[in-house]
């Protein structure tokens, strides 16, 4: 009659008792309450409206591009000179790409809201192509397997 370690162990910690002594080791799934799905819907219409507002009232209208272009300093001559030079290095989807990135190994609020400002913009000013895939990670991002039935 030895207390070797194995009859210590298996007098401790009988065939199945390892889950009941282990606390469970499961995430906690994302969800999204209503007030963050209210906010968020709120922040993309805000960025997709300024974008809009940005790209027809600033960038393509000649008469702002002809008078930004000759010297008037303006807050909508800055907004559109800023936007021309981070749309022009692909800045929008790149941010977006990468925040969608993040959000699919960990996520959260803070950066889906990033997110979506920065794909938001980046779909309207002209980064059509990395914001299309990053709005797709966050639609990835939001697959998780259904809870189990008993």
């Amino acid at each position: 009659m030895g207390n070797g370690p194995t009859e210590t162990t298996a007098a401790l910690l009988p065939g199945r008792a390892i889950p009941t002594i282990l606390p469970a080791m499961t995430k906690k799934p994302f969800r999204l309450s209503p007030y963050q799905v209210q906010f968020l819907i709120v922040v993309g219409f805000a960025t997709v409206g300024y974008a809009l507002y940005l790209r027809y009232l600033a960038i393509e209208l000649s008469q702002t591009a002809l008078a930004c272009d000759a010297g008037l300093q303006t807050l909508i001559c800055k907004g559109r000179s800023v936007a021309t030079v981070l749309f022009k290095n692909s800045v929008f989807g790149i941010v977006a790409l990468v925040v969608a990135t993040l959000n699919l190994m960990r996520p959260s609020i803070v950066l889906l809201t990033v997110g979506i400002v920065a794909a938001g913009l980046g779909i309207v000013l002209y980064n059509v192509v990395l914001s299309g895939l990053a709005i797709g990670l966050f639609i990835l991002g939001f697959a998780r397997p259904a809870p189990a039935t008993a």
